[in-house]
Parts: C-alpha cells; structure tokens; sequence
C-alpha cells in the first residue's frame, strides 16, 4: 500500500495501465476531488457506472490491498487538503526545541520536497511562455496567498510589458476576462483551503481561450483540471497557517530565469524606471 504517494497522482500516473471501465471510475473520481470515493462500493459502481470487481481491481492497481484500504487513503487525503487553521493546533509537539529552529527545519524540508517533485521540463516551458511579450500576463492569488502573487507581478512588471495585477473583488473580474484570449496567460495560487471564486475565474478564462499555470499545494487546488501547468509545492510547517516559503521559492527561480530569457528587454525597461524614479523623486537618493 503507498503511504506517501497521494491517491489522486496514483490515479493519473497509472492512467496508460488501466482498461477503458477503470478509466471511467477513475474520472469520476478525480472529477469530483475524489469526494466520490467515501461512497459504498455500491453507490460508487452505481455513480460511475461500473461493476463493483472494477473498483476492487482498481484499488489493487494503485497498490491497496482493496477499496476499503483505498478508501482509509482517500479520507487521510481529504482530511489533509481540508484541514484548518484551529485544527493544525491540535497536533502536539514532542520537539523541545525553539520555535525558531522548527520552523527552520519545516521550511527547509518543504523547499527540499518542492525541488524533489519540481518536472525541469515544465518550469524550462513555463519561463519561456513568460518571457514571451506576446502574451499577456495576468495574476491574481487567493486569502492567503494574495501577497505571492502581488511579489511575482511587482517584478514580472519591471521585466516585461503586459502584465496585470487582477483586483481581489471578483466583481472586477469580467472586465479583465473580456482582454483573455488564446495568447493570454493567468497566473493563480490557491492552497488549502481552496477558493471557489478562483476556480470560476480559471474555467472563465480558459474558455476564453487563456493558458493557466497554477501553483499549489501538496494536495492540489482543484483548478489543475483546468491548468496547462501545474507547480506543487509543500506547505506545512509548526503553526496554524501554511508556509508559502516554498512557493517563493519557485516564484524567484521563475524570475530569474524569464529575466535571463529576455535580458535586453528587461534593462531598458529597468534603465527607464530608474530614469522615472529619478524624475518623480519619490526614493532619497544617497
């Protein structure tokens, strides 16, 4: 049985060894965030239209001993991706330890375990879709992780052209869904617990035509069905809140390297800000 490995990565790495019933099933499941999957064995097989050997020989092809086992997994995963604030509290700590290194240790091992699962390929392709002046960028964050989005437009900004900050009122947002097109791109965070509105505005623009490129968490927004690209980075660490280091970590990475792509654009778009900055004042010079 996988103890690490989530459910619903099993479901889509096996997807080439599965028969045409099991694909089936296993869409039904990562439909429906796997919500389906806390059904009887018969109420599932009635759902997704199957036999009830299919779901025990699915089960058994992602390494449970059978649906019951698999079914322990997927109610660990969903507690997991829905945890609370309130309820991280609960855990206690058997570590002595200052705070200060705990903390370290938990961030650490989250940029750690984002490198490890980081594909190379799909950040090489998705710093060479930002760096394309051809599209337009838009990028917008949830509750919690509004401020990363905000970090990776303040500096996407300076780089190159065409890159919009969407306003945090959803009211706002059909008049930015009327500029997504297929040379659009919308840039999203959303980690547990996950924003609705924010899965609404990624099916909007991909209708639209617009490419997503999402960042997450390690249990997964429910806006990937929707994304072209997809980071996963790991979020927990000693407090009630989840750490968003790791992402930073991705965002910076992916800066550097659209910079680096595009090097002679983006120095005079920095010469001429500094020009500006000059002009209006606004900083003390030394």
């Amino acid at each position: 049985m996988h103890k690490k490995v989530l459910v619903r990565d099993l479901l889509k790495e096996k997807q080439a060894e599965l028969t045409a019933a099991e694909r089936k099933l296993s869409a039904v499941l990562l439909d429906d965030q796997l919500l389906t999957g806390l059904q009887s064995i018969n109420r599932l097989a009635e759902l997704a239209e199957v036999s009830s050997p299919t779901i025990v020989r699915l089960a058994r092809k992602l390494g449970f001993d059978g649906y019951s086992d698999m079914q322990d997994a997927i109610r660990g995963e969903i507690g997991a991706r829905m945890k609370k604030p309130l309820a991280k509290l609960e855990t206690p700590s058997d570590s002595s330890d200052h705070m200060v290194s705990r903390f370290i240790q938990a961030v650490s091992g989250n940029v750690n375990r984002t490198l490890e699962r980081l594909d190379l390929a799909e950040f090489d392709d998705v710093a060479a879709l930002l760096s394309d002046p051809s599209h337009r960028l838009f990028l917008l964050g949830g509750r919690i992780t509004r401020s990363n989005a905000h970090y990776f437009f303040n500096h996407l900004q300076i780089i190159r052209p065409q890159v919009t900050l969407l306003d945090s009122s959803p009211s706002a947002w059909p008049q930015s869904l009327l500029d997504m097109d297929a040379g659009a791109v919308l840039i999203v965070f959303d980690i547990r617990r996950y924003e609705k509105e924010l899965e609404k505005l990624a099916d909007l623009a991909v209708k639209q035509g617009a490419t997503i490129v999402l960042f997450t968490d390690a249990w997964g927004s429910p806006i990937e069905k929707h994304a072209r690209h997809c980071f996963r980075a790991m979020v927990e660490v000693p407090s009630s809140w989840d750490s968003t280091l790791a992402i930073n970590f991705l965002i910076e990475a992916l800066v550097a390297d659209v910079q680096s792509r595009s090097s002679d654009q983006s120095a005079e778009r920095i010469a001429a800000l500094e020009q500006m900055i000059g002009e209006s004042r606004i900083f003390r010079s030394n």
